[in-house]
């Protein structure tokens, strides 16, 4: 097992995280990532990133290859390259510094060489370009032209904080359209049925509104439970309206 006291100051290169079932990466695959965040309170999910990736349909869905680097230092970017098995999703923690790009259009033919699933980047891009002609999908917080050193120090393998996600090795990735989520390795069986129910839910629901027999008591029923909480309250806690 590695130790941190095997590396200097500043450097580790972990073990990689535990495996994902195959079955539970193809159910997952299959999941909008809002369901997913439902399903998790609502209250999880990557801010501030923007898919480069220019394709609105693609899914990412894999396990987490986890980097912590200098801000503008790709160093330990490429050692992760190195490392990567398919389908693994690399997340980096850039700390969601935009002076220096920390991957570009070189490192993209080597992810896609390598068959990784993506790239997820709390810092920026840049070669724009050739990150839209599809290939491996790239979310990152922004995008500059200027490039990164490559002297460290850095870590592989790591618990991190990316774009208001702690990530750990091993961690499922899932983004959309709509957003980047990770999902801690040992709840994914317990939250897949989970979002599976929610999924089911939803589409109930988007058929009867389609139909035009949605049910409005839905919401009326959380509006008089309301109205009778303010009613039973004390005289000076009650709602007062806002003059205009």
């Amino acid at each position: 097992m590695t130790m941190r006291s095997d590396w200097p100051i500043g450097y580790f290169i972990g073990e990689r995280g535990p495996q994902i079932d195959n079955a539970i990466l193809a159910a997952f695959r299959q999941l909008p990532v809002p369901n997913i965040g439902d399903s998790m309170g609502r209250s999880v999910g990557a801010l501030g990133l923007t898919a480069y990736h220019n394709d609105p349909q693609l899914v990412l869905c894999g396990p987490a290859l986890t980097v912590k680097v200098r801000p503008g230092d790709n160093l330990m970017i490429h050692k992760a390259i190195e490392l990567a098995q398919p389908g693994d999703v690399i997340v980096v923690d850039g700390s969601g510094d935009l002076t220096q790009a920390l991957i570009g259009g070189l490192m993209r033919t080597s992810a896609i060489a390598k068959k990784i699933a993506g790239f997820v980047i709390d810092g920026a891009v840049r070669d724009l370009n050739e990150w839209a002609e599809g290939g491996v999908a790239v979310w990152a917080r922004g995008n500059t032209l200027r490039g990164p050193s490559k002297d460290g120090p850095g870590e592989v393998n790591t618990t991190v904080h990316c774009a208001g996600l702690v990530i750990s090795p091993g961690d499922l990735i899932v983004a959309d359209a709509d957003g980047v989520i990770a999902i801690p390795h040992d709840e994914l069986s317990v939250l897949l049925p989970r979002v599976q129910q929610h999924a089911q839910r939803e589409e109930k629901i988007r058929a009867s509104n389609l139909a035009g027999t949605n049910d409005p008591e839905r919401f009326n029923a959380i509006l008089r439970c309301q109205r009778l909480s303010c009613l039973k309250a004390p005289e000076s806690f009650r709602l007062q309206p806002t003059p205009l």
